[in-house]
């Protein structure tokens, strides 16, 4: 049960990351004019972050 617990926690956090990186990537794709590229970078920082943590925490 508590490693239940702790995926959901670990899950939820990774979802944050991945979220924090696509709005940081649309406000500097706003700033240089190119939103839609700020945006897909940010994404895709975010899906590697996100993978990153989640795969330290469930070692």
């Amino acid at each position: 049960m508590e490693n239940q617990n702790q995926n959901k926690e670990v899950n939820k956090l990774g979802g944050m990351i991945f979220v924090g990186f696509m709005f940081v990537g649309i406000a500097s794709g706003m700033y240089f004019g190119h939103v839609a590229v700020g945006t897909l970078a940010g994404m895709g920082v975010g899906f590697i972050a996100s993978a990153m943590y989640r795969s330290e925490k469930n070692k």
